[in-house]
């Protein structure tokens, strides 16, 4: 019987998805509740899961699974020591939204330190019209130029922002991991990094290790006018204590794509009021139509590889 093939939630991969190579079944849904993922995955060989929950309850009850192929970056929707025990293999997405991930954390910098919220809003509100002058002049605007880009986490995607950010001629700082008991050549401390912070930019995966690493303590470290980017993982903010600082003037401003919860049905403290040094965008760095076709292509080139016995972009198999 060729492999089946079961795409849990295929709305969130907008793009023509080729189709795999070799014989197989392949079926798919826009999305995927937790107590359908069982019935929906029975007999599959191959599950492709974004963000839909596979757990060890669910993978015990999957006898057949030998492969989870996730369509992100990110896997800790998985629980990858189940899925070791029962020899399921695990692999993800590499190195696909270099350019639109970069793009979106700079353009975060620029629409905070260069105040296009707070000027765009004057000029709907009409202030320009009723000027005075040739200009509006309201919140303070400072250039990339010349400031410290502290970059949580050293991987691709924090190095294309490097790059990127040394265009417009930003100095860039390496934090060393939290806690850790060395510095490695190239990096600062983690709370010096902080401290020497004009734009703080996460790019690190959400673990146990990392998770709350920008709380209150570590918001205070900051300059009064650092403005926090965080386009990784919303888990890695304590959202509570970030709405505070900028509440209280602590922070020059703050760009989101990801909150702790994805969607926010629950509501979110940060959602809920209307600063003008404050973006939040839908978790969208990463879906510009370039950048889902590449992610589109390399997930059949994994599920490929794994059916000729040559798996890839493995986190965990057996």
């Amino acid at each position: 019987m060729p492999p089946r093939i079961v795409f849990l939630d295929r709305e969130t991969l907008p793009v023509p998805v080729r189709a795999v190579s070799v014989p197989h079944e392949w079926v798919h849904y826009p999305q995927t509740s937790a107590q359908d993922v069982v019935a929906r995955l029975a007999g599959a060989q191959v599950a492709i899961t974004n963000k839909v929950p596979l757990n060890a309850a669910t993978m015990g009850a999957l006898p057949e699974l030998k492969l989870i192929a996730v369509a992100a970056t990110g896997y800790n929707q998985v629980d990858l020591t189940a899925a070791r025990a029962q020899g399921v293999t695990v692999c993800n997405i590499r190195d696909y939204a270099i350019a639109g991930v970069a793009e979106h954390t700079l353009m975060l910098m620029l629409a905070l330190k260069r105040q296009l919220p707070a000027y765009r809003n004057a000029v709907a509100a009409g202030e320009w019209q009723r000027a005075p002058g040739f200009c509006v002049f309201g919140a303070p605007m400072h250039d990339l130029a010349g400031a410290t880009l502290v970059l949580v986490g050293s991987g691709t995607l924090a190095k294309a922002t490097a790059r990127l950010a040394q265009a417009f001629g930003m100095q860039i700082v390496y934090a060393e991991r939290k806690g850790a008991s060395q510095v490695r050549d190239g990096y600062l401390a983690f709370d010096e990094a902080l401290a020497h912070a004009d734009v703080l930019s996460l790019h690190c995966p959400l673990t146990e290790q990392t998770r709350n690493s920008i709380g209150a303590r570590e918001l205070a470290l900051l300059k009064p006018g650092c403005v926090l980017i965080n386009t990784a993982r919303g888990g890695l903010v304590d959202e509570p204590a970030l709405l505070a600082a900028l509440q209280q003037g602590q922070l020059g401003g703050a760009g989101l794509d990801v909150l702790i919860e994805e969607p926010p049905r629950n509501g979110n403290p940060l959602l809920e009021v209307n600063l003008p040094n404050l973006i939040i965008t839908p978790h969208v760095a990463w879906a510009s139509v370039e950048t889902m076709s590449v992610l589109a292509g390399q997930l059949i080139d994994n599920i490929e590889a794994f059916l000729r016995g040559e798996p890839r972009n493995v986190v965990c198999g057996v």
